[in-house]
């Protein structure tokens, strides 16, 4: 990881990351114990982890890694995304928005709310994302 992603993480964490990851690590506990929320919970640490430290990696569809479609980024990853949608996704993304929002009002915050915004979409459909280096 380069010496401005380490620095860019830290205040991150520092100003918004870190409530944000728990958001998404209480999603996937929460899927976790029913036994029907085991793939949401997967999708949901993997992006804990990336709201957590985002600088340095980037989502992109796990399709356009492996160069083959799987379960998750086809038909049944549309339906699950949009179960994730209503369970849990609308709140994780909302928090994301409202986060983003009151960055933005400095201008030290703006790179910080544009990330939160990237991450409120993957909030909305996380299932057959993969994080990579950037």
């Amino acid at each position: 990881m380069q010496p401005v992603s380490i620095l860019l993480n830290i205040l991150w964490i520092l100003i918004g990351g870190a409530w944000m990851a728990f958001g998404w690590l209480v999603a996937a506990i929460i899927m976790a114990i029913t036994i029907i929320g085991i793939p949401w919970a997967r999708a949901a640490f993997n992006i804990a982890v990336y709201t957590l430290l985002p600088f340095g990696s980037r989502a992109v569809r796990r399709d356009e890694v492996t160069g083959m479609e799987d379960i998750g980024t086809g038909p049944l990853g549309v339906i699950g995304n949009l179960i994730w949608l209503v369970l849990a996704g609308w709140w994780l993304a909302l928090g994301h928005v409202i986060t983003a929002v009151l960055l933005a009002v400095t201008i030290i915050g703006i790179p910080f709310a544009w990330a939160h915004l990237k991450l409120a979409g993957i909030a909305l459909w996380p299932i057959g994302k993969v994080i990579v280096p950037a």
